[in-house]
């Protein structure tokens, strides 16, 4: 693949902690692909290692995300963003982990959505959690040409048995360039609740590359679903209590509109 492409791997640090009630830590590499929705026909027919909707060493099915069907993904996200009244037709980022060896399992999905423009008009955030539910959050960006984007929406969908449904999300995310970090801050009626970072190096989308990702990270993600389920049996370990299981919320996406200092909704340009 010797064109230049939009879409690269960025590999690093993934951090969590547990703050209460009792604290909790831990850390692990891993690497996550950026994909140009529009370059995935291209990079599938360049690239010996990587496919799209179909089995290679690592691949992009589009039933994975958004709504399951398999449809393109690209069109399940503009729909949810018309439906927000945000401009679509720009290009659309999906920030992932692969299928590597035909398995996958994203605990969270991160969408770049941009306007004709280029300037980044909203982020959509798909969550996954070990029931095999899934839930989006669709929230506008309030300033497109910013290298870092801060927002906040309720929590409104159940990830994890040790923690509630009732809390709010603080995201921080410096865009995606020759480096990407991610902030993510969980805060109930009590104060902070858990903090979970990523920050990784960019490297080029190349078949060295991945090949290169695979033997750093062998069956990456078969490691992170295994790892979900040792560190909840340390958690349960500690002593902390597991929590109900609600119904999933009656719409899977929740759409966040922005606010002034006020707090009246400000509507979508």
């Amino acid at each position: 693949m010797r064109e230049e492409t939009r879409s690269r791997l960025y590999s690093g640090l993934v951090f969590h902690k547990r703050l209460r009630p009792r604290t909790h830590e831990l850390s692990y590499r891993v690497f996550y692909t950026l994909l140009d929705l529009d370059e995935l026909p291209a990079l599938s027919r360049r690239s010996r290692l990587f496919a799209h909707n179909r089995f290679s060493l690592f691949s992009f099915h589009d039933r994975d995300h958004g709504d399951g069907s398999g449809r393109p993904v690209r069109q399940w996200v503009e729909a949810q963003l018309m439906r927000a009244g945000i401009e679509t037709g720009g290009r659309i980022l999906v920030l992932t982990f692969p299928r590597i060896l035909g398995y996958a399992f994203n605990p969270l999905t991160l969408y770049f959505c941009h306007g004709v423009d280029g300037s980044l008009k909203a982020m959509l955030y798909e969550v996954n959690n070990t029931f095999g539910d899934r839930h989006s959050y669709l929230i506008p960006v309030a300033d497109g040409n910013a290298a870092t984007v801060t927002q906040e929406c309720d929590k409104a969908f159940y990830v994890s048995p040790f923690i509630g449904v009732r809390g709010r999300y603080h995201f921080k995310l410096l865009r995606p360039g020759g480096r990407f970090v991610m902030t993510i801050r969980e805060s109930d009626g009590e104060g902070a609740l858990l903090t979970a970072s990523f920050a990784g190096k960019a490297a080029p989308f190349s078949d060295r590359v991945l090949l290169g990702a695979f033997f750093r990270h062998p069956l990456m993600t078969l490691k992170v679903m295994a790892g979900i389920h040792v560190e909840a049996f340390r958690l349960w370990r500690k002593g902390i209590r597991l929590t109900a299981r609600p119904a999933a919320p009656a719409s899977p996406v929740t759409i966040v509109p922005l606010r002034d200092g006020s707090g009246a909704a400000i509507p979508p340009v």
